[in-house]
């Protein structure tokens, strides 16, 4: 921890980021649980605090890597390719989760099998997602 207050601005980044995934995960986690135990108010609820951490989670990637793309000096070798791969090939699944979200955070959203098939189907996605992007351009990022 005490390393973090001379870590550079990108590894900072990067810390927060993977805490966030975590938090994005244990929200994934609890959706599922409450949908499993049919309490469409308590899935809501967990769907509204993932909804929230995702929307902010992304909103801050999406002006970081801008950033990091107009400020190439922060960029190390083939991380500027890997940022803007990641932010071109991500915007499908992002645009997909954030109309979901919207959608089944609404008060009058049912929660039907279909919900839940293509929330799974979605955590997925975004397993996969997380997985690269801390395996590779967080690990690049850090560098």
């Amino acid at each position: 921890m005490f390393w973090s207050l001379f870590a550079s601005k990108n590894k900072k980044l990067v810390i927060k980021w993977k805490k966030e995934h975590e938090e994005i995960v244990v929200l994934a986690h609890k959706v599922i649980a409450a949908y499993s135990k049919n309490d469409d108010e308590l899935t809501k609820k967990e769907l509204r605090a993932l909804n929230s951490i995702a929307v902010d989670h992304l909103m801050n990637e999406d002006i970081e890597f801008y950033r990091l793309l107009k400020d190439q000096k922060r960029l190390h070798g083939d991380t500027e390719a890997l940022v803007h791969e990641f932010t071109q090939t991500f915007k499908g699944t992002k645009h997909l989760l954030m109309s979901f979200l919207t959608k089944y955070t609404q008060p009058n959203a049912v929660l039907d099998e279909t919900f839940f098939q293509t929330f799974n189907e979605i955590v997925g996605v975004l397993a996969k997602r997380i997985a690269f992007e801390e395996e590779n351009l967080y690990t690049e990022l850090s560098k």
